[in-house]
């Protein structure tokens, strides 16, 4: 156990590090910031959470056994989180056709709370990375002498806790940068953007060698 409580801080450092680095979670983030308002990111940043549970939990039942044994598996992972990302990229240049309403980081427009929630959990159970994250370096964590299973539990709750904090600190970013984001031209821009990021996230995840 004491073990366990002097590798925290490290993993804590290191995972805040990772965190931070633009991916799909940033960008999916920034995205529902520009496009849905802080109340959609934050529960979008919730289910990234949850999906970040999901894998943790699914890490610790077993799950890395099976990536480290079967190529299929990951690559049907890998695919997966392409098509959902070209998707996202599809739908956010879609949302240019609007000059205002979802633009509006203080619209009334309304955004599905299961929607953004959604949004949020599967680009997480779509991210190879987070896959990769939660199966090999979990692990590597947890003490020879700590049980495996709640050990990576433990630290897949800190991985959420972590990236929450991130999430929570970037809406708050967009939030107060709210006056200049409304600007016309400024929010298609920072959209025109995101879409594009996202789509080039999907080209670098397709082209990637895998494990």
């Amino acid at each position: 156990m004491n073990q366990l409580l002097l590798n925290i801080p490290a993993f804590a450092l290191t995972t805040l590090l990772l965190v931070m680095v633009p991916g799909q979670g940033v960008a999916m983030v920034l995205r529902q910031s520009i496009l849905g308002g802080s109340k959609a990111a934050f529960l979008s940043a919730i289910g990234n959470c949850a999906g970040i549970l999901t894998w943790a939990v699914a890490s610790a039942i077993g799950l890395s056994a099976i990536f480290a044994q079967s190529h299929t598996a990951y690559s049907i992972l890998k695919w997966a989180g392409v098509i959902f990302l070209v998707v996202v990229s599809l739908q956010t240049l879609f949302a240019l056709r609007h000059e205002f309403g979802k633009f509006d980081l203080d619209s009334k427009s309304e955004v599905s709370n299961w929607a953004s929630f959604r949004l949020g959990l599967l680009t997480n159970l779509t991210n190879v990375k987070a896959a990769v994250y939660a199966v090999a370096f979990l692990p590597a964590f947890v003490p020879k002498n700590f049980s495996l299973a709640w050990g990576i539990f433990i630290f897949g709750s800190i991985w959420a806790l972590v990236s929450i904090s991130w999430n929570i600190f970037l809406i708050w970013t967009v939030k107060k940068s709210s006056v200049f984001i409304q600007k016309p031209i400024v929010r298609r821009t920072l959209t025109a953007i995101s879409a594009v990021g996202i789509m080039g996230l999907a080209i670098g995840l397709a082209l990637s060698s895998g494990r």
